[in-house]
């Protein structure tokens, strides 16, 4: 049976418990710890919350040089928190070109763990409920938009598979939030079932599962 590893935002966070049960018996699932560590704060990532691309970056490395991740294959996604925006300045917390630099750094440290990586597109983001309710930093939906379009162009390049879960929540109408970016408990299932659809899919085609040339 294939082995999948998940290391996401807080959006993976609350999907993953159904894609854990969607899953069984058709794949091992795990991810990144620290789950008790992580809801302290979900707007401050850490523990099971893999944050921005940079902080992603750093975690793969870090287990590369001390606890490989050995999962078939590795879903993985980052950009909620890249994307946020200084109120005062407007500097992103990660520009996108170092965005893009960060992706592509990433599938590397996976492959060369000898893992397939699997890309989940950044769920969306209304900017004017965000807004009204985060006054410390803002996100905007454009840039969420600008953002995955970017790792659409890395992951195409790199080949590797990409799962369209902005598209697929986007399409689930109004009333999606219970917060300022997080899902209402109905979406996270239907997520989690988007997901694991896809995953199953990769494995009967086994598309996820060309060995690597890192």
């Amino acid at each position: 049976m294939k082995s999948l590893y998940v290391l996401g935002d807080s959006i993976s966070m609350h999907y993953g418990p159904y894609l854990d049960t969607y899953l069984r018996g058709l794949m091992e699932y795990a991810r990144k710890s620290g789950e008790d560590e992580a809801q302290l704060d979900l707007d401050k990532p850490q523990g099971a919350n893999g944050g921005d691309s940079a902080m992603v970056l750093g975690y793969l490395r870090a287990r590369a040089a001390t606890n490989p991740i050995t999962a078939d294959l590795l879903l993985f996604n980052c950009g909620l928190h890249d994307v946020k925006t200084d109120i005062v300045t407007g500097t992103k917390q990660v520009p996108v070109g170092l965005y893009a630099a960060n992706l592509e750094a990433i599938v590397a440290e996976i492959r060369r763990m000898g893992s397939s990586p699997v890309w989940v597109r950044t769920t969306p983001c209304d900017s004017e409920i965000h807004n009204a309710r985060k006054k410390d930093f803002h996100r905007f939906s454009r840039d969420v938009v600008e953002y995955n379009a970017v790792a659409d162009g890395v992951m195409a390049a790199q080949g590797v598979p990409i799962l369209d879960l902005y598209t697929f929540t986007t399409n689930q109408g109004p009333n999606l939030y219970c917060d300022h970016v997080h899902f209402q408990e109905g979406v996270r299932e239907k997520q989690a079932a988007f997901l694991a659809g896809s995953l199953t899919v990769l494995r009967m085609q086994e598309v996820a599962f060309i060995p690597s040339r890192y």
